[in-house]
């Protein structure tokens, strides 16, 4: 479960995953690449919204998929994109590139027959 780190500063609807805390026991677990992510200082950050998804929806968060989100988010930046989603085998991300945050996500299960809206740019990784 999220827990709210003290004093958590808010932007607009995205809360900064340096001031996530998630309990997780388990090796490799989303909350320990949060954490990893959060002291390096740099790369997207998850909004509550998505990061809830991203454990409800089972979607495994690997090194290798994270640094592709990155990386995708970095191309995307410099072809001027706002708001990109990326589409990866095992999920998708909903990304406000402006802000570096990840909105939504959904396992691969769920992008068929969906539809993605507001943005302006996709990104296979």
């Amino acid at each position: 479960m999220l827990e709210k780190v003290d004093q958590v500063s808010r932007a607009g609807n995205a809360t900064n995953v340096q001031q996530l805390k998630l309990q997780h026991s388990e090796a490799g677990s989303f909350g320990q690449l949060l954490r990893k992510e959060a002291e390096q200082g740099n790369g997207v950050h998850f909004s509550k919204h998505a990061a809830q998804r991203v454990q409800q929806r089972g979607i495994q968060m690997t090194d290798t998929l994270l640094d592709s989100i990155n990386q995708a988010v970095g191309k995307a930046r410099e072809k001027g994109a706002k708001d990109v989603v990326i589409i990866s085998s095992q999920a998708a991300f909903i990304v406000n590139v402006t802000n570096n945050t990840v909105i939504t996500s959904m396992s691969g299960a769920e992008m068929r027959d969906n539809i993605f809206t507001n943005i302006d740019s996709a990104v296979l990784v």
